[in-house]
């Protein structure tokens, strides 16, 4: 059986899919092309997948809308292409659940870098995490957000009644930082340096982002948010139960 990572490049320029293709497989990836979301679907379909590139303007079904169907119920990793570099591409980007973002034209060596990034940060064994938020179940390690629970071995969300809720691997990384200091108030710097995501503009607000999706899927009310709460100024402090 071939280990091997699986990467899918979903992009409509045969030039561009090429010699993305040929790079990540001589870095030693199996590595997939789709032209279309069509297609990435059928190789979803057929095969693990572990990570997408995926090209942000395509004809028919853009890059946007193929993210935020994957990520409706899969937890892989994408990596998105533009050639538009401006802000608002990229907080929709994040908003569609990407968990990094590249412009074109593409440096190979950086592409690599992100891929490695987001892969790494899916499949890194979990740590010590804070006793106040962390328990044992017949050996298995959970943390607790409200009435979800994060399961620590397997780098899954589940909500009060036992159904997996779909996670990025960025989304998984900010969990389990919470998760290690409870009742504790982390700026945003802090959070992304812990999470090992160095590749954002600490000036941006990507953490903002991912954050308000994170209180959508573990708060009872994302307005009024109780278990991951905002303090003005400085920024986030983690409750396990709310209170």
């Amino acid at each position: 059986m071939d280990t091997r990572e699986h990467i899918v490049v979903c992009d409509d320029e045969p030039d561009i899919r090429d010699t993305v293709a040929e790079y990540l497989t001589r870095q030693g990836y199996t590595v997939s092309q789709a032209v279309d979301g069509a297609a990435l679907r059928l190789i979803q379909c057929e095969q693990h997948i572990d990570a997408v590139v995926l090209d942000i303007t395509m004809p028919g079904e853009d890059g946007l809308s193929i993210a935020r169907s994957l990520r409706a119920d899969s937890d892989v990793a994408i990596v998105m292409l533009t050639g538009n570099a401006e802000v608002v591409d990229r907080i929709i980007g994040l908003e569609m659940g990407a968990d990094d973002y590249l412009a074109k034209p593409v440096d190979l060596r950086e592409l690599l870098a992100r891929l490695k990034a987001v892969l790494r940060r899916a499949a890194r064994p979990v740590a010590a995490a804070g006793a106040e938020a962390v328990a044992e179940s017949s050996g298995q390690a959970f943390a607790r957000f409200g009435a979800c629970r994060l399961d620590l071995d397997a780098h899954k969300l589940f909500d009060g009644t036992g159904e997996e809720i779909a996670i990025t691997a960025m989304e998984y990384a900010l969990l389990k930082v919470f998760a290690e200091h409870p009742n504790r108030v982390l700026n945003r710097d802090q959070l992304l340096e812990l999470a090992h995501d160095r590749s954002w503009d600490p000036f941006d607000r990507s953490i903002d982002i991912r954050i308000s999706r994170l209180r959508k899927k573990i708060e009872a009310d994302p307005s009024k948010p109780q278990i991951i709460r905002t303090v003005r100024g400085i920024g986030y402090r983690f409750s396990p139960d709310g209170t």
